[in-house]
């Protein structure tokens, strides 16, 4: 046979075995492939397959509302709708950044510190990449569910306050939660959660939030929902009842329009606030949503600092409202005697340096209760003189200033009462007498703040009962402090502040009403020594007054200022003080009038005539 013949039936046989090994090759790797697919990493495959399918939606929960004493709404919800992101498909969500970014308006840096922040957070969980969505942003996601199928949509109950910045500070707002926030939750928060962030909503946060449900949903491969498999309802936040009275809290604020300064009316039995304002203010449904960081940075460098809370945390010099404590510390310690009177020419030398009264041509002789009912800095100069720093430094501690008061808000600050322990462990060096002197009529060292103010009249006229401040109606336990007065120190002082309002030439005779035992003491108190204010032409002052009604066991107290004011406290915060009184006791006589008309023979429709609302006196 030709040698031809024999090649030509040998190549094909090689070849053909180098194919067969070739193939077998394949078939081998094909298998291990397969083995590895479906036993060594099926768990990991048939997970990826079920969040390719299953979507798991949250369902937040809406925070409980906010109702004053009488269930009038405060704080409520409403709904609204925030967008999604869906992170269980990363080639699909990183393809369409670009697209979200254009349609829904999102700030390319804002949407990668969202993912970033949400690294740590399971795959299959979401991002809210847009809290509250527009009816423009709804149709874009609607209309691309095809082409974007990682956006969704989520309804949400939004914070809503609809009575804008009344009681803003008290209230506070809810923003999103900070990495510090989740770190401390241990697992509770998620990116894109409100918490409350300052005020009640902060304080009863636990008692607000409620607790978020879950839907389960199947969706095809563009993200359109084909079933719903599953639903875990979310459970809302409870409703928190506050002592507030909404009547009194209007026209505080109302009062208080356009000022600088604060107010707070405390039921003086049992601590319940029934008005709180601080002025200037905020808006809290500014926050509801996220707030834009240049509102944010404004609202922090705002010279008026309208997030401070100056209700608690304002610390001031109280002014000649102090003479309360002084009056009280001369009666207790006896260190001066009762029937003391000191000469007032309008001002009075100590330690080489002149101290002026606030009234140039002076009170003339005058003894503790003209004192009280004209304000005399004289009189209160010479008291000081006698009680020494440290009595002064122990009657006010005892009447609760230089420690907070315990009231349910956060960043409640403690004020100051000096002594000459304090300036030693402060300054290092000993205390100046002359600084008692300014120290005796609310100047110099000494700071409060308001609630501080309000607690210590209700105190020093119900015989030194300091009750615990408190805006939670069902609040448990208030603590209340005794700092017993003697029945003799209480009449006198609080016929002293009787008389400020109620007898001709007192500091606030211009602030009595008809029928109501309103008792007060008004304060100004310089923003410099009265040289400099002279020198500079620099008139303006803080002007205080607190007023509590009846005079012995008192039911209202108030306490207000007025910052910055050319006018003083009788003039500049008295009327505050009288119109919540006013509406207080108006309230309380029409209450009385509807029970008597209740209880009454004749029944609702009686024609015996009602008791006439008490009014203001001219």
């Amino acid at each position: 046979m030709p040698s031809w013949r024999v090649n030509d039936q040998k190549i094909p046989q090689g070849r053909l075995a180098l194919v067969s090994y070739v193939f077998v090759t394949i078939v081998v790797l094909l298998m291990v492939g397969f083995w590895k697919l479906q036993v060594v990493q099926s768990g990991h495959f048939a997970d990826l397959a079920e969040r390719n399918r299953v979507r798991s939606i949250p369902i937040i929960a809406p925070r409980g509302p906010m109702i004053d004493r009488e269930g009038r709404v405060l704080v409520d919800s409403y709904p609204s709708f925030s967008i999604l992101l869906m992170r269980d498909d990363p080639k699909s969500l990183e393809k369409s950044l670009s697209q979200i970014e254009e349609g829904l308006g999102i700030d390319h840096g804002d949407l990668r510190q969202a993912l970033d922040a949400a690294k740590s957070e399971p795959k299959f969980m979401p991002v809210i990449i847009k809290p509250a969505a527009t009816q423009a942003d709804i149709a874009f996601v609607e209309s691309h569910r095809a082409d974007i199928p990682v956006l969704e949509l989520m309804m949400v109950q939004r914070r809503r306050y609809p009575h804008d910045s009344m009681l803003a500070s008290a209230i506070g707002y809810v923003g999103e939660v900070s990495v510090q926030d989740m770190d401390q939750s241990d697992g509770h928060y998620r990116p894109g959660d409100l918490v409350g962030k300052a005020g009640l909503e902060r304080e009863y946060n636990d008692q607000l939030e409620g607790t978020d449900g879950m839907r389960r949903v199947v969706v095809n491969s563009v993200g359109k929902v084909m079933r719903t498999l599953d639903n875990v309802e979310a459970i809302p936040g409870r409703p928190v009842q506050l002592t507030i009275d909404y009547d009194l809290q209007a026209i505080a604020e109302t009062d208080m329009q356009g000022k600088e300064g604060a107010v707070v009316a405390m039921d003086a039995r049992t601590g319940e606030v029934l008005a709180m304002v601080s002025r200037p203010t905020f808006d809290p449904n500014d926050f509801s949503v996220r707030v834009p960081k240049e509102e944010w940075q404004a609202l922090n460098s705002n010279k008026q600092t309208p997030l401070l809370n100056r209700a608690i945390q304002a610390q001031l010099a109280p002014g000649s409202v102090f003479k309360i404590v002084m009056a009280t510390a001369m009666l207790e310690s006896k260190a001066v005697p009762e029937n003391f009177t000191a000469y007032c020419p309008g001002s009075a030398v100590f330690y080489g340096r002149t101290f002026h009264c606030w009234r140039p041509q002076g009170h003339g002789t005058v003894g503790l209760h003209a004192a009280i009912v004209d304000s005399c800095d004289v009189f209160f100069y010479n008291v000081g003189k006698q009680l020494g720093i440290d009595k002064i430094s122990f009657y006010a501690s005892g009447l609760g200033f230089g420690r907070r008061t315990g009231i349910d808000l956060p960043g409640e600050e403690p004020g100051l009462v000096p002594s000459e322990e304090w300036v030693e462990r402060v300054y290092h060096h000993k205390w100046y007498a002359g600084e008692t002197i300014s120290v005796s009529v609310g100047q110099g060292a000494v700071t409060v703040t308001p609630i501080q103010l309000a607690r210590m009249a209700a105190a020093v006229a119900s015989g030194g009962t300091l009750v615990q401040p408190h805006l939670l109606k069902s609040f448990p336990n208030p603590k209340v402090d005794h700092f017993v007065l003697s029945e003799n120190t209480v009449e006198q002082v609080t016929q002293g502040l009787y008389g400020v309002v109620n007898e001709g030439g007192g500091t606030g005779y211009h602030l009595r009403l008809a029928n109501i035992d309103l008792c007060g003491k008004s304060g100004t108190a310089q923003l410099m020594s009265y040289d400099a204010a002279n020198r500079l032409g620099n008139k303006k002052m803080d002007g205080w007054f607190v007023g509590f009604a009846p005079r012995r066991n008192p039911e209202i107290v108030i306490a207000a200022i007025v910052q910055d004011t050319m006018e003083h406290g009788g003039e500049a915060a008295g009327p505050v003080v009288r119109d919540i009184v006013k509406a207080y006791y108006d309230k309380k006589t029409a209450r009385s009038q509807q029970q008597a008309t209740t209880d009454s023979p004749a029944g609702p429709n009686s024609t015996e005539p009602l008791v006439a609302t008490v009014g203001v006196q001219h």
